[in-house]
């Protein structure tokens, strides 16, 4: 990398064709604020969703149409947070294509954030890009966002709410 977060241009040979490949070496900065407020929010909607004192193992399934079920599970909880997982559970639909994600929830702050998201086992606050594994600079931004809006279709199309035992 360039120091001073410079653009590095790099001439690759392809055959008889040079091509230029640009590197932009600056890290992305997260939105400190904003990713508070989406946390915020996620907060608030997994917290109507679960029950009240929620146990290690308890879970409860959320339907959003016959074909569509989602598993909350408790995972984890101590005083001040609870790591909680959400899996799609839709017969037929191959695993990689299945929503899963992990998010602990800070409940002295009331906030919730996505600490694993499908197969990335912990999320980074920001990536370098390109990167080996393709993650986006903004991937934790995103998968917060994503909950988000998963959450929000939830509570406004969710037609039940079943606690598993």
């Amino acid at each position: 990398m360039h120091p001073g977060g410079k653009l590095v241009w790099h001439a690759v040979s392809q055959g008889e064709v040079n091509v230029i490949a640009r590197e932009n070496t600056r890290k992305h900065v997260p939105d400190l604020k904003a990713l508070q407020r989406t946390c915020d929010v996620n907060y608030l909607a997994l917290m109507k969703l679960l029950p009240n004192g929620a146990a290690v193992g308890e879970s409860v399934s959320v339907g959003i149409s016959e074909q569509v079920l989602f598993v909350l599970r408790v995972l984890e909880t101590a005083p001040y947070t609870w790591h909680v997982s959400i899996e799609q559970c839709t017969p037929g639909l191959p695993c990689f294509m299945r929503m899963k994600v992990k998010v602990r929830l800070y409940h002295d702050v009331r906030m919730a954030e996505v600490c694993a998201s499908q197969q990335i086992f912990a999320l980074q606050p920001s990536y370098h890009y390109p990167n080996e594994n393709m993650h986006h600079p903004n991937e934790k931004e995103q998968v917060n966002l994503f909950l988000a809006e998963w959450l929000k279709c939830c509570l406004y199309h969710g037609f039940s709410t079943v606690k598993q035992l």
